[in-house]
């Protein structure tokens, strides 16, 4: 699978560096698709884009597609950023990057991690941004599992194995969080190493960056992870601003925010599984994004 990828990655980019010149009324976008699913399930994005756009290159990732998409977090980033890096070099102008679900918080790991990128506007599509704390997604591969005691799975080496245990963000077991999870707490400058101190660099040079989703998602939980809003140890939903991470300004969300280029969208009414097979999303809420 990683061969046909590579593969697929370099005739794009042979394709977009030979017609390049021709295309130049609107960036190009990446998009990178949720858990458990590929590149054929952004398709209608993808194809909406380039309908409504016109000479609009995209390159929609193949990588990671499937039961891979729950191999660690860190070693998504690594290998799908660097496709948004050399998709970026093609475009020195710039590019845009959409991200849904799982997607959108490898994109926003991706733009900390490559800090240097060319992004000019980010849009998470309903992303388990500030962590999960719901298991109604994961009964298809664990059906016994329940939040409640999710945590003894996610916070040992097994579960840090996996792209969801990577962004378990359990309120009842906070100092297990800080201790055991490799990945989000990182991300978040939550807590820092010399090896893995990121950089908000990365978010605070974009020209724009939007956060979309909305109260009857049903899978990201609670719903305002994708907002970086999160449950407290009581469950009660602590909104963006008056959380640390915004407070403190660890990842850039302060500085975006005050300067006018953070966008929260809330729509009503969409399951998790609709944000990428909707026409009328792509339409209001990301097109108007992507110049």
């Amino acid at each position: 699978m990683a061969t046909i990828n590579n593969i697929f990655f370099k005739w794009f980019l042979l394709f977009v560096i030979l017609f390049n010149n021709d295309v130049e009324s609107y960036r190009a976008v990446v998009i990178i698709h949720g858990v458990l699913t590929g590149s054929d399930s952004m398709d209608l994005i993808s194809n909406r884009i380039q309908e409504m756009h016109p000479g609009t290159q995209v390159y929609n990732t193949p990588r990671y597609a499937g039961w891979s998409s729950l191999e660690p977090m860190w070693q998504q980033v690594k290998e799908i950023g660097m496709d948004v890096i050399s998709v970026g070099a093609a475009f020195p102008e710039g590019i845009n990057l959409v991200g849904y679900s799982q997607g959108g918080l490898l994109a926003r790991a991706i733009l900390q991690t490559f800090p240097d990128h060319n992004v000019k506007n980010f849009i998470s599509l309903s992303s388990p941004q500030a962590g999960q704390y719901g298991t109604k997604f994961l009964h298809l591969f664990f059906p016994n599992l329940i939040c409640e005691t999710a945590y003894e799975l996610f916070y040992s080496k097994v579960g840090q194995h996996t792209s969801v245990g990577n962004y378990w963000n359990d309120p009842h077991h906070q100092e297990l969080y800080y201790k055991y999870s490799k990945f989000l707490p990182y991300v978040n400058n939550e807590k820092n190493s010399t090896s893995m101190s990121m950089s908000k660099r990365g978010l605070t040079k974009l020209k724009h960056m939007v956060l979309v989703g909305g109260p009857d998602d049903g899978v990201i939980t609670p719903w305002q992870s994708s907002h970086f809003g999160y449950y407290d140890a009581n469950e009660t939903v602590i909104n963006m601003r008056d959380r640390s991470i915004y407070k403190d300004d660890l990842i850039g969300l302060k500085t975006l925010d005050k300067s006018g280029r953070l966008t929260f969208i809330t729509v009503p009414h969409v399951p998790h599984y609709e944000w990428h097979k909707n026409e009328s999303i792509v339409d209001n809420y990301l097109l108007p994004f992507l110049d």
